[in-house]
């Protein structure tokens, strides 16, 4: 855990954040995607796609921190924290259980050097998110599941013969 620890900076609340598996990351900013982006065999012809922070708003006037209101969609999601350290050492980035089980979620990866941004997928009804709220979690790449570690006869479970 100490080596997550010596690699995420810009925490904005150690004490809620640091948690013993792993630390809870939050979100600093919501992008809609307003243009497309380029992607191609050799990478001449990448291209970012175009990208529009998503409106927040006061639930209350005397509020401190605002509200993402986000529709059933995909967004792009930014970070508060920055990963620094080597790009080969490796962690995982996962979405917390709590934005799952109200209908968002992130893809899992790994992560190097830095924080990527991350699609935020959103279903249903939508959901409505506060400024610096826990969406992520980053851990050792060893708490996560490995394929070595399913037993032979597990792995073919699903084959029917």
């Amino acid at each position: 855990m100490q080596e997550v620890l010596d690699r995420v900076d810009n925490l904005v609340h150690p004490e809620t954040q640091v948690r013993e598996h792993g630390i809870d990351l939050t979100v600093s900013a919501i992008h809609e995607v307003t243009g497309p982006g380029r992607i191609d065999f050799g990478g001449d012809e990448l291209a970012e796609a175009d990208l529009e922070p998503h409106e927040l708003t006061r639930r209350n006037p005397d509020d401190e921190y605002q509200w993402w209101h986000l529709d059933a969609g995909t967004y792009v999601l930014q970070y508060n924290e920055l990963v620094t350290g080597d790009e080969h050492a490796r962690l995982l980035l996962q979405p917390r259980n709590k934005l799952m089980a109200r209908g968002a979620s992130h893809p899992t990866v790994t992560v190097g050097g830095h924080l990527p941004l991350v699609p935020l997928t959103v279903g249903g009804a939508g959901i409505e998110i506060k400024e610096n709220a826990r969406v992520s979690t980053v851990v050792p790449v060893e708490a996560g599941p490995s394929v070595g570690d399913a037993p032979d006869d597990a792995v073919d479970a699903d084959i029917v013969e």
